[in-house]
Protein backbone atom coordinates (compact mmCIF):
# COMPACT_ATOMS: atom_id res chain seq x y z
CA UNK A 1 0.00 0.00 0.00
CA UNK A 2 1.00 4.05 -0.74
CA UNK A 3 2.38 5.83 1.87
CA UNK A 4 0.47 8.83 2.58
CA UNK A 5 2.95 11.04 1.20
CA UNK A 6 3.35 9.55 -2.31
CA UNK A 7 0.70 11.68 -4.42
CA UNK A 8 -2.34 9.24 -5.46
CA UNK A 9 -5.51 10.55 -7.58
CA UNK A 10 -8.49 8.39 -7.49
CA UNK A 11 -8.84 10.05 -11.41
CA UNK A 12 -5.78 7.45 -12.26
CA UNK A 13 -7.97 4.07 -11.42
CA UNK A 14 -11.71 5.83 -12.12
CA UNK A 15 -12.48 3.80 -15.18
CA UNK A 16 -11.67 0.01 -13.88
CA UNK A 17 -12.72 1.12 -10.66
CA UNK A 18 -15.59 2.89 -10.46
CA UNK A 19 -16.82 1.65 -14.20
CA UNK A 20 -18.07 -1.75 -13.18
CA UNK A 21 -19.63 -0.03 -10.26
CA UNK A 22 -21.55 2.79 -12.43
CA UNK A 23 -22.59 -0.01 -14.95
CA UNK A 24 -23.72 -2.36 -12.89
CA UNK A 25 -25.83 0.03 -11.00
CA UNK A 26 -27.14 1.17 -14.24
CA UNK A 27 -28.02 -2.60 -14.89
CA UNK A 28 -29.76 -2.83 -11.41
CA UNK A 29 -31.77 0.15 -11.91
CA UNK A 30 -33.01 -0.99 -15.51
CA UNK A 31 -34.58 -3.98 -13.89
CA UNK A 32 -36.36 -3.51 -10.50
CA UNK A 33 -38.84 -1.90 -11.75
CA UNK A 34 -40.01 -4.19 -14.01
CA UNK A 35 -39.46 -7.61 -12.39
CA UNK A 36 -42.76 -7.89 -10.77
CA UNK A 37 -44.69 -6.80 -13.68
CA UNK A 38 -42.36 -9.75 -15.77
CA UNK A 39 -43.88 -11.87 -13.07
CA UNK A 40 -47.34 -10.35 -13.45
CA UNK A 41 -47.14 -11.13 -17.22
CA UNK A 42 -46.24 -14.83 -16.91
CA UNK A 43 -49.95 -14.84 -14.33
CA UNK A 44 -47.94 -15.21 -10.99
CA UNK A 45 -50.26 -13.70 -8.43
CA UNK A 46 -49.22 -10.30 -6.67
CA UNK A 47 -47.97 -12.09 -3.57
CA UNK A 48 -45.86 -14.48 -6.15
CA UNK A 49 -44.97 -11.59 -7.68
CA UNK A 50 -43.37 -10.23 -4.67
CA UNK A 51 -41.63 -13.24 -3.64
CA UNK A 52 -39.86 -13.36 -7.12
CA UNK A 53 -38.86 -9.87 -6.73
CA UNK A 54 -37.24 -10.62 -3.19
CA UNK A 55 -35.54 -13.28 -4.75
CA UNK A 56 -32.47 -10.90 -5.64
CA UNK A 57 -31.69 -10.20 -1.87
CA UNK A 58 -32.62 -13.84 -0.97
CA UNK A 59 -29.98 -14.92 -4.05
CA UNK A 60 -27.22 -12.36 -2.69
CA UNK A 61 -27.70 -13.27 1.38
CA UNK A 62 -27.13 -16.83 1.04
CA UNK A 63 -24.24 -16.75 -1.75
CA UNK A 64 -21.69 -14.01 0.58
CA UNK A 65 -19.79 -16.93 1.75
CA UNK A 66 -19.41 -18.75 -1.97
CA UNK A 67 -18.30 -15.27 -3.27
CA UNK A 68 -15.84 -14.69 -0.36
CA UNK A 69 -14.19 -18.64 -1.53
CA UNK A 70 -14.76 -17.47 -5.32
CA UNK A 71 -13.14 -14.16 -4.93
CA UNK A 72 -10.16 -15.67 -2.67
CA UNK A 73 -9.42 -18.38 -4.89
CA UNK A 74 -9.31 -16.89 -7.88
CA UNK A 75 -9.15 -12.66 -7.30
CA UNK A 76 -10.61 -9.69 -7.48
CA UNK A 77 -10.69 -9.08 -11.69
CA UNK A 78 -11.60 -13.09 -12.81
CA UNK A 79 -14.82 -12.83 -10.17
CA UNK A 80 -16.12 -9.63 -11.70
CA UNK A 81 -15.60 -10.96 -15.09
CA UNK A 82 -17.48 -14.40 -14.16
CA UNK A 83 -19.67 -12.69 -11.89
CA UNK A 84 -21.08 -10.03 -14.95
CA UNK A 85 -21.12 -13.65 -16.82
CA UNK A 86 -23.67 -15.12 -15.16
CA UNK A 87 -25.42 -12.26 -14.32
CA UNK A 88 -25.96 -11.71 -18.37
CA UNK A 89 -26.87 -15.28 -18.85
CA UNK A 90 -29.71 -14.87 -15.91
CA UNK A 91 -30.61 -11.51 -17.73
CA UNK A 92 -31.35 -13.82 -20.45
CA UNK A 93 -33.00 -16.63 -18.90
CA UNK A 94 -35.82 -14.00 -17.60
CA UNK A 95 -36.44 -12.69 -21.10
CA UNK A 96 -36.73 -15.73 -22.73
CA UNK A 97 -38.88 -17.27 -19.59
CA UNK A 98 -41.84 -19.02 -20.46
CA UNK A 99 -43.16 -19.85 -16.96
CA UNK A 100 -42.76 -17.95 -13.76
CA UNK A 101 -40.15 -20.96 -12.33
CA UNK A 102 -37.94 -19.91 -15.28
CA UNK A 103 -37.76 -16.27 -14.40
CA UNK A 104 -37.54 -17.49 -10.64
CA UNK A 105 -34.44 -19.16 -11.30
CA UNK A 106 -33.39 -16.03 -13.43
CA UNK A 107 -34.06 -13.46 -10.82
CA UNK A 108 -31.63 -15.53 -8.48
CA UNK A 109 -28.74 -15.55 -10.22
CA UNK A 110 -28.88 -12.09 -10.84
CA UNK A 111 -28.90 -11.73 -7.03
CA UNK A 112 -25.88 -14.47 -6.64
CA UNK A 113 -24.07 -12.49 -9.48
CA UNK A 114 -24.21 -9.46 -7.40
CA UNK A 115 -22.53 -11.17 -3.65
CA UNK A 116 -19.91 -11.96 -5.79
CA UNK A 117 -19.46 -8.71 -7.83
CA UNK A 118 -20.00 -6.48 -5.31
CA UNK A 119 -17.60 -8.44 -2.78
CA UNK A 120 -15.01 -8.69 -5.81
CA UNK A 121 -15.16 -4.98 -6.38
CA UNK A 122 -15.11 -3.73 -3.28
CA UNK A 123 -11.33 -6.30 -2.39
CA UNK A 124 -10.00 -4.76 -5.55
CA UNK A 125 -10.82 -1.25 -4.26
CA UNK A 126 -9.45 -2.04 -1.02
CA UNK A 127 -5.88 -3.15 -3.01
CA UNK A 128 -6.02 0.08 -5.28
CA UNK A 129 -6.59 2.57 -3.00
CA UNK A 130 -4.00 3.84 -0.46
CA UNK A 131 -5.26 3.55 3.22
CA UNK A 132 -5.38 7.34 4.01
CA UNK A 133 -7.69 7.82 0.50
CA UNK A 134 -9.92 4.48 1.82
CA UNK A 135 -13.27 6.16 2.93
CA UNK A 136 -13.51 8.83 -0.01
CA UNK A 137 -12.85 5.75 -2.34
CA UNK A 138 -15.40 3.48 -0.83
CA UNK A 139 -17.77 6.48 -0.70
CA UNK A 140 -17.57 7.49 -4.33
CA UNK A 141 -17.47 3.67 -5.51
CA UNK A 142 -21.18 3.11 -3.23
CA UNK A 143 -22.22 6.43 -4.90
CA UNK A 144 -21.52 6.31 -8.29
CA UNK A 145 -23.40 2.51 -7.75
CA UNK A 146 -26.37 5.02 -6.64
CA UNK A 147 -25.94 7.28 -9.40
CA UNK A 148 -26.06 4.43 -12.16
CA UNK A 149 -29.22 2.47 -10.10
CA UNK A 150 -30.93 6.48 -10.96
CA UNK A 151 -30.01 6.54 -14.54
CA UNK A 152 -31.05 2.98 -15.03
CA UNK A 153 -34.77 3.14 -14.61
CA UNK A 154 -34.64 5.76 -17.30
CA UNK A 155 -32.57 4.02 -19.69
CA UNK A 156 -34.39 1.10 -19.22
CA UNK A 157 -37.84 3.09 -20.25
CA UNK A 158 -36.67 4.17 -23.22
CA UNK A 159 -36.24 0.96 -24.23
CA UNK A 160 -39.31 -0.64 -23.12
CA UNK A 161 -40.77 2.00 -24.80
CA UNK A 162 -39.89 0.04 -28.00
CA UNK A 163 -39.31 -3.65 -27.13
CA UNK A 164 -41.75 -3.85 -24.00
CA UNK A 165 -40.39 -5.08 -20.84
CA UNK A 166 -37.67 -6.93 -22.44
CA UNK A 167 -36.29 -3.43 -22.90
CA UNK A 168 -35.13 -3.68 -19.36
CA UNK A 169 -33.37 -6.72 -19.42
CA UNK A 170 -31.40 -5.54 -22.62
CA UNK A 171 -30.41 -2.47 -21.04
CA UNK A 172 -29.47 -4.53 -18.06
CA UNK A 173 -27.53 -7.18 -20.04
CA UNK A 174 -25.43 -4.12 -22.22
CA UNK A 175 -24.38 -2.53 -18.69
CA UNK A 176 -23.46 -5.80 -17.26
CA UNK A 177 -20.98 -6.30 -20.67
CA UNK A 178 -19.53 -3.33 -20.32
CA UNK A 179 -18.69 -3.62 -16.50
CA UNK A 180 -17.04 -7.30 -17.31
CA UNK A 181 -15.33 -5.73 -20.28
CA UNK A 182 -13.80 -3.15 -17.95
CA UNK A 183 -12.81 -5.73 -15.17
CA UNK A 184 -11.18 -7.39 -17.39
CA UNK A 185 -8.82 -4.95 -19.03
CA UNK A 186 -8.59 -3.59 -15.26
CA UNK A 187 -4.93 -3.72 -14.27
CA UNK A 188 -4.00 -6.15 -11.76
CA UNK A 189 -4.10 -4.37 -8.10
CA UNK A 190 -3.42 -7.45 -6.18
CA UNK A 191 -0.57 -7.34 -3.31
CA UNK A 192 3.04 -8.24 -4.13
CA UNK A 193 3.18 -11.41 -2.58
CA UNK A 194 -0.07 -12.59 -4.31
CA UNK A 195 1.53 -11.28 -7.66
CA UNK A 196 4.29 -13.29 -7.22
CA UNK A 197 2.42 -16.64 -6.96
CA UNK A 198 3.26 -16.29 -3.70
CA UNK A 199 1.26 -19.90 -1.52
CA UNK A 200 -0.44 -19.27 1.38
CA UNK A 201 -2.63 -21.54 3.15
CA UNK A 202 -6.63 -20.00 2.98
CA UNK A 203 -7.91 -19.37 6.77
CA UNK A 204 -11.52 -21.44 7.19
CA UNK A 205 -14.35 -19.42 7.45
CA UNK A 206 -15.29 -20.57 10.87
CA UNK A 207 -11.95 -19.91 12.08
CA UNK A 208 -12.19 -16.60 11.12
CA UNK A 209 -15.58 -15.77 12.42
CA UNK A 210 -14.18 -17.05 15.56
CA UNK A 211 -11.16 -14.82 15.73
CA UNK A 212 -12.86 -11.69 14.87
CA UNK A 213 -16.07 -12.67 16.67
CA UNK A 214 -15.69 -9.77 18.90
CA UNK A 215 -15.71 -7.20 15.89
CA UNK A 216 -18.93 -9.32 14.40
CA UNK A 217 -20.91 -9.29 17.73
CA UNK A 218 -20.46 -4.87 17.98
CA UNK A 219 -19.40 -3.02 15.09
CA UNK A 220 -21.07 -6.27 13.02
CA UNK A 221 -24.32 -5.20 15.41
CA UNK A 222 -24.14 -1.45 14.17
CA UNK A 223 -23.78 -2.98 10.63
CA UNK A 224 -26.48 -5.10 10.55
CA UNK A 225 -29.01 -2.52 12.46
CA UNK A 226 -27.79 0.61 10.06
CA UNK A 227 -28.46 -2.11 6.80
CA UNK A 228 -32.25 -2.43 8.12
CA UNK A 229 -32.69 0.92 8.32
CA UNK A 230 -31.22 1.49 4.98
CA UNK A 231 -33.55 -1.21 3.34
CA UNK A 232 -36.54 0.10 5.07
CA UNK A 233 -36.11 3.41 4.30
CA UNK A 234 -37.42 2.76 0.30
CA UNK A 235 -40.64 1.39 1.50
CA UNK A 236 -41.09 4.26 4.40
CA UNK A 237 -41.69 6.71 1.49
CA UNK A 238 -44.20 5.24 -0.58
CA UNK A 239 -46.27 4.14 2.31
CA UNK A 240 -46.12 7.25 4.28
CA UNK A 241 -47.06 9.40 1.15
CA UNK A 242 -49.79 6.88 0.38
CA UNK A 243 -51.03 7.25 4.37
CA UNK A 244 -51.37 10.82 3.78
CA UNK A 245 -53.23 10.23 0.44
CA UNK A 246 -51.01 12.06 -1.65
CA UNK A 247 -50.45 11.42 -5.53
CA UNK A 248 -48.37 9.05 -7.26
CA UNK A 249 -46.75 11.43 -8.98
CA UNK A 250 -46.11 13.63 -6.19
CA UNK A 251 -44.75 10.46 -3.85
CA UNK A 252 -42.20 10.19 -7.29
CA UNK A 253 -41.08 13.65 -7.04
CA UNK A 254 -40.88 13.64 -3.85
CA UNK A 255 -38.32 9.96 -3.66
CA UNK A 256 -36.77 11.51 -7.15
CA UNK A 257 -35.31 14.64 -4.45
CA UNK A 258 -34.55 12.76 -1.91
CA UNK A 259 -32.52 10.44 -4.66
CA UNK A 260 -30.85 13.38 -5.72
CA UNK A 261 -29.81 14.55 -2.03
CA UNK A 262 -28.52 11.14 -1.64
CA UNK A 263 -26.36 11.24 -4.13
CA UNK A 264 -24.64 14.49 -4.11
CA UNK A 265 -22.58 14.39 -0.55
CA UNK A 266 -21.11 10.70 -0.82
CA UNK A 267 -17.29 12.43 -1.46
CA UNK A 268 -17.61 15.14 1.43
CA UNK A 269 -18.40 12.09 3.64
CA UNK A 270 -15.64 10.03 2.42
CA UNK A 271 -13.43 12.66 2.59
CA UNK A 272 -14.15 13.99 5.80
CA UNK A 273 -13.82 10.47 7.34
CA UNK A 274 -10.74 9.99 5.94
CA UNK A 275 -9.61 13.30 7.76
CA UNK A 276 -11.26 12.86 11.04
CA UNK A 277 -12.27 9.64 11.39
CA UNK A 278 -15.20 7.20 11.08
CA UNK A 279 -16.72 8.18 14.11
CA UNK A 280 -17.60 11.85 12.25
CA UNK A 281 -19.91 10.05 10.26
CA UNK A 282 -21.36 6.77 11.46
CA UNK A 283 -22.67 8.40 14.22
CA UNK A 284 -24.24 11.53 12.46
CA UNK A 285 -25.88 9.49 9.59
CA UNK A 286 -27.60 6.88 11.26
CA UNK A 287 -28.96 9.56 14.21
CA UNK A 288 -29.98 11.58 11.32
CA UNK A 289 -31.79 8.67 9.93
CA UNK A 290 -33.38 7.35 12.95
CA UNK A 291 -34.44 10.73 14.01
CA UNK A 292 -36.24 11.23 10.17
CA UNK A 293 -37.82 7.85 10.66
CA UNK A 294 -39.26 8.81 14.14
CA UNK A 295 -40.64 12.36 12.39
CA UNK A 296 -41.99 10.23 9.91
CA UNK A 297 -44.27 8.44 12.09
CA UNK A 298 -45.18 11.77 13.81
CA UNK A 299 -45.62 14.28 10.49
CA UNK A 300 -49.65 14.82 9.30
CA UNK A 301 -48.84 16.91 6.86
CA UNK A 302 -47.15 17.33 3.20
CA UNK A 303 -44.64 19.71 4.48
CA UNK A 304 -43.28 17.97 7.27
CA UNK A 305 -43.35 14.62 5.63
CA UNK A 306 -41.07 16.16 2.65
CA UNK A 307 -38.72 17.57 5.46
CA UNK A 308 -38.42 14.74 7.10
CA UNK A 309 -37.61 12.88 3.45
CA UNK A 310 -34.83 15.06 3.06
CA UNK A 311 -33.48 14.34 6.25
CA UNK A 312 -33.30 10.49 5.37
CA UNK A 313 -31.98 11.04 2.52
CA UNK A 314 -29.29 13.70 4.06
CA UNK A 315 -28.62 10.56 6.36
CA UNK A 316 -28.55 7.96 3.93
CA UNK A 317 -26.38 9.72 1.34
CA UNK A 318 -23.30 10.96 4.02
CA UNK A 319 -23.67 6.85 5.17
CA UNK A 320 -22.25 5.97 1.40
CA UNK A 321 -19.50 2.94 1.45
CA UNK A 322 -19.83 3.08 5.66
CA UNK A 323 -20.31 -0.74 5.84
CA UNK A 324 -17.94 -1.44 3.08
CA UNK A 325 -15.26 1.40 4.96
CA UNK A 326 -15.38 -0.16 8.71
CA UNK A 327 -15.16 -3.48 7.00
CA UNK A 328 -12.10 -3.23 5.49
CA UNK A 329 -10.60 -1.18 8.45
CA UNK A 330 -11.74 -4.43 10.47
CA UNK A 331 -10.22 -7.04 8.25
CA UNK A 332 -7.40 -8.83 8.95
CA UNK A 333 -4.54 -8.71 6.03
CA UNK A 334 -4.45 -12.59 5.98
CA UNK A 335 -8.22 -13.72 5.45
CA UNK A 336 -9.54 -10.45 4.31
CA UNK A 337 -11.54 -11.57 1.42
CA UNK A 338 -12.95 -14.09 3.85
CA UNK A 339 -13.80 -11.71 6.76
CA UNK A 340 -15.59 -9.18 4.31
CA UNK A 341 -17.52 -12.28 3.17
CA UNK A 342 -19.06 -12.21 6.70
CA UNK A 343 -19.24 -8.88 6.66
CA UNK A 344 -21.84 -8.65 4.03
CA UNK A 345 -23.40 -11.38 5.24
CA UNK A 346 -24.20 -9.57 8.34
CA UNK A 347 -24.91 -6.65 6.04
CA UNK A 348 -27.31 -8.68 4.31
CA UNK A 349 -29.07 -10.48 7.20
CA UNK A 350 -29.55 -6.76 8.28
CA UNK A 351 -31.29 -5.73 4.41
CA UNK A 352 -33.33 -8.63 4.73
CA UNK A 353 -34.19 -7.61 8.62
CA UNK A 354 -35.67 -4.03 7.70
CA UNK A 355 -38.56 -4.71 5.70
CA UNK A 356 -40.19 -7.31 7.25
CA UNK A 357 -39.80 -5.62 10.93
CA UNK A 358 -41.79 -2.96 9.47
CA UNK A 359 -44.07 -5.40 7.13
CA UNK A 360 -44.91 -7.80 10.57
CA UNK A 361 -44.90 -4.31 12.78
CA UNK A 362 -47.48 -2.54 10.56
CA UNK A 363 -49.73 -5.78 10.46
CA UNK A 364 -49.86 -6.38 13.86
CA UNK A 365 -49.90 -2.40 15.29
CA UNK A 366 -49.66 0.27 12.81
CA UNK A 367 -47.57 1.70 10.11
CA UNK A 368 -46.31 4.73 12.69
CA UNK A 369 -45.81 2.34 15.30
CA UNK A 370 -43.44 0.44 12.40
CA UNK A 371 -41.64 3.64 11.07
CA UNK A 372 -40.85 4.81 14.73
CA UNK A 373 -39.36 1.20 15.44
CA UNK A 374 -37.05 1.76 12.08
CA UNK A 375 -36.39 4.64 13.69
CA UNK A 376 -35.39 3.50 17.15
CA UNK A 377 -32.78 0.89 15.04
CA UNK A 378 -30.89 3.93 13.70
CA UNK A 379 -30.61 5.48 16.55
CA UNK A 380 -29.60 2.03 18.09
CA UNK A 381 -26.88 1.87 15.37
CA UNK A 382 -25.44 5.50 16.49
CA UNK A 383 -24.93 3.82 19.46
CA UNK A 384 -23.21 0.93 18.90
CA UNK A 385 -20.92 3.10 16.97
CA UNK A 386 -20.34 5.59 19.45
CA UNK A 387 -19.48 2.48 21.84
CA UNK A 388 -16.86 0.72 19.63
CA UNK A 389 -16.00 2.65 16.93
CA UNK A 390 -12.46 3.46 17.46
CA UNK A 391 -11.64 7.18 18.00
CA UNK A 392 -9.52 9.44 15.81
CA UNK A 393 -7.87 8.20 11.58
CA UNK A 394 -7.42 4.31 11.30
CA UNK A 395 -5.52 5.15 8.25
CA UNK A 396 -2.43 3.76 9.67
CA UNK A 397 -3.70 0.72 10.15
CA UNK A 398 -2.80 -1.93 7.23
CA UNK A 399 -5.81 -2.82 5.37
Amino acid sequence: MQSPDAPFSLKKIAVPAFGPSILYGVSNGAILPVVALSARELDASVATSGLIVALIGIGSLVSNIPAALVTSRYGERHSMVGAAMLSILALLLCIFASHTWMLAIGVFFIGMASSVFMLARQTYMIDAVPAYMRARALSTLAGTMRIGAFAGPFAGAALIHFMGLDGAYWVAIAAMMGAGLIAYHAPDMAPPERQRGTAHAKPRMLDIARSHSRVLLTLGLGILLVSAVRASRQVVIPLWADHLGMSASTTSLIYGLVAAIDMSVFYPAGTLMDRRGRLWVAVPSTLLMGVALIGTSLSTGAIGFIVVSMMLGLGNGISSGIVMTLGADAAPSKGRTEFLGIWRLVADMGSSLGPVVLSVMTGVASLALAVGTMGMFGLGAAAVFWRWLPRGNPSAKNG
